[in-house]
């Protein structure tokens, strides 16, 4: 297979390139060069917000696209559009954030989507989403897999939320933990994304899929606990109820990743992934997901790397402190 990754080089986009590799396959990757590729893969450089930008894409043909963008739809109608022709798949990486609020526990494919255009420029997240799922399925139709993902961890995470985790219970000492520690989570490894949708494209297969693992897979407690035994810290987790939590300051998502309450918990730990499991979908042990981050992390000195679009996670010391005390 001939497959080409637009990006390429960080988190999701670098899994993508790992695990095609892991296939034998002939990679391609095109982004603006501002990481240097991995090993192994042929690269174009170009710019595809810029006009012209994707002149790089004009010659070669390819068995699979894969897409991660997050920004501006146009861009992805733009590609997409140019590679219909000389591409046999195309895997956009989506997100479960194209639901319309309120989504409910249990959501399928078929819940409600933010209103949305192929046409639009830089906007909110969800729309940015949605919009570029459009511009996919115009130029590829059935060809076009969407892969709606949600919480996505593992190796290469410049988001800042298991890296937080796992940098705050190194240096040991009582942790703040949210309880309750059986609250179950519903995530993805990137590496598990990368495989699922490479295999699926292969296969054909077209249409949207919540691809994250199903509810309950993990709990608060068991990630935690995993991220104690993977860094071989001292420390102590603190389980605290959501009500003291928020009443002191603490914001969940943000504030502690990977911790929601209500509504957001319902959409974000509660999706129906039956259609992907269905269609293949397998998952490692959520301890091999921690423990390879850690080991990732380690190798940097134990600072992550951070898109500088999205804001810095961390509980504010402050309100560590007083919730500690």
């Amino acid at each position: 297979m001939k497959v080409l990754v637009l990006g390429g080089t960080e988190f999701v986009g670098r899994a993508f390139v790992d695990e095609a590799l892991a296939l034998e396959w002939q990679v391609t990757v095109f982004n603006r060069g501002s990481h240097a590729p991995p090993a192994g893969v042929t690269a174009l450089r170009g710019d595809r917000s810029a006009p012209g930008g994707l002149a790089a894409l004009e010659h070669d043909e390819w068995d699979m696209v894969v897409d991660t963008w997050s920004w501006a739809p146009s861009a992805v109608r733009d590609t997409a559009a140019l590679l219909a022709g000389r591409a046999g798949h195309y895997v956009y990486v989506s997100s479960r954030s194209v639901y319309a609020d309120p989504v409910p526990f249990g959501a399928s494919e078929s819940a409600p989507v933010v209103p949305a255009s192929a046409d639009d420029g830089d906007g909110d997240y969800a729309r940015n989403k949605a919009g570029a799922e459009l511009g996919a399925v115009a130029a590829f139709g059935d060809r076009a897999l969407l892969a709606r993902a949600g919480l996505i961890l593992g190796p290469y995470e410049n988001v800042g939320r298991l890296p937080w985790w796992l940098g705050r219970i190194a240096r040991g000492g009582p942790v703040v933990a949210p309880a309750p520690g059986e609250a179950g989570l519903q995530y993805i490894d990137a590496r598990d994304l990368a495989r699922w949708c490479l295999e699926a494209g292969a296969r054909g297969v077209g249409g949207a899929f919540n691809v994250v693992s199903p509810p309950g897979f993990t709990t608060m407690r068991e990630l935690l606990d995993a991220c104690v035994k993977a860094t071989g810290s001292d420390a102590e987790l603190r389980w605290i109820e959501a009500e003291r939590l928020l009443a002191a300051g603490a914001e969940p998502w943000i504030g502690l990743p990977i911790w929601l309450v209500g509504d957001d918990y319902d959409f974000m730990h509660g999706g129906d992934v039956s259609k992907a499991v269905a269609e293949g979908l397998r998952l490692r042990p959520m301890e091999e997901t921690v423990t390879d981050t850690w080991a990732w992390l380690s190798g940097l000195g134990g600072v992550a790397p951070m898109r500088p679009d999205r804001p810095l996670k961390g509980l504010d010391p402050a309100v560590e402190a007083r919730l500690l005390s």
